[in-house]
């Protein structure tokens, strides 16, 4: 990530955390009071960004791309097969361990 890029997220961030609506303008006027220099068109990108996007969403998801499927479940699913079929190729729990009567060092 550019020092561009990273200056106008935290621009944003300070914006969302004040809960004033993220502009092109605002951006522009926390860089500059911050002495940060950055290119021209990152403001107008970000606020474009997130003027489509919910920040809090973006917060609270980061990194956030859902669950993975399972290995087995891909391929029974393209040829046809039933989502019973899917679980049931999935690997078993592991069963807990049994009491064992004996100790190791007596």
């Amino acid at each position: 990530m550019s020092t561009s890029e990273l200056a106008c997220t935290y621009a944003a961030l300070i914006l969302h955390d004040d809960e004033v609506p993220v502009t092109e303008d605002k951006i522009q006027a926390i860089l500059t009071a911050a002495n940060v220099e950055v290119e021209p068109y990152w403001p107008g990108m970000f606020a474009k960004l997130l003027a489509k996007k919910d920040m809090g969403d973006l917060i609270t998801n980061v990194g956030a791309a859902g669950p993975a499927p399972a290995a087995g479940a891909a391929p029974a699913a393209a040829s046809g097969g039933s989502a019973e079929a899917a679980k049931a190729e999935e690997a078993p729990e592991e069963e807990e361990e049994e009491e064992m009567d004996f100790d190791l060092f007596d």
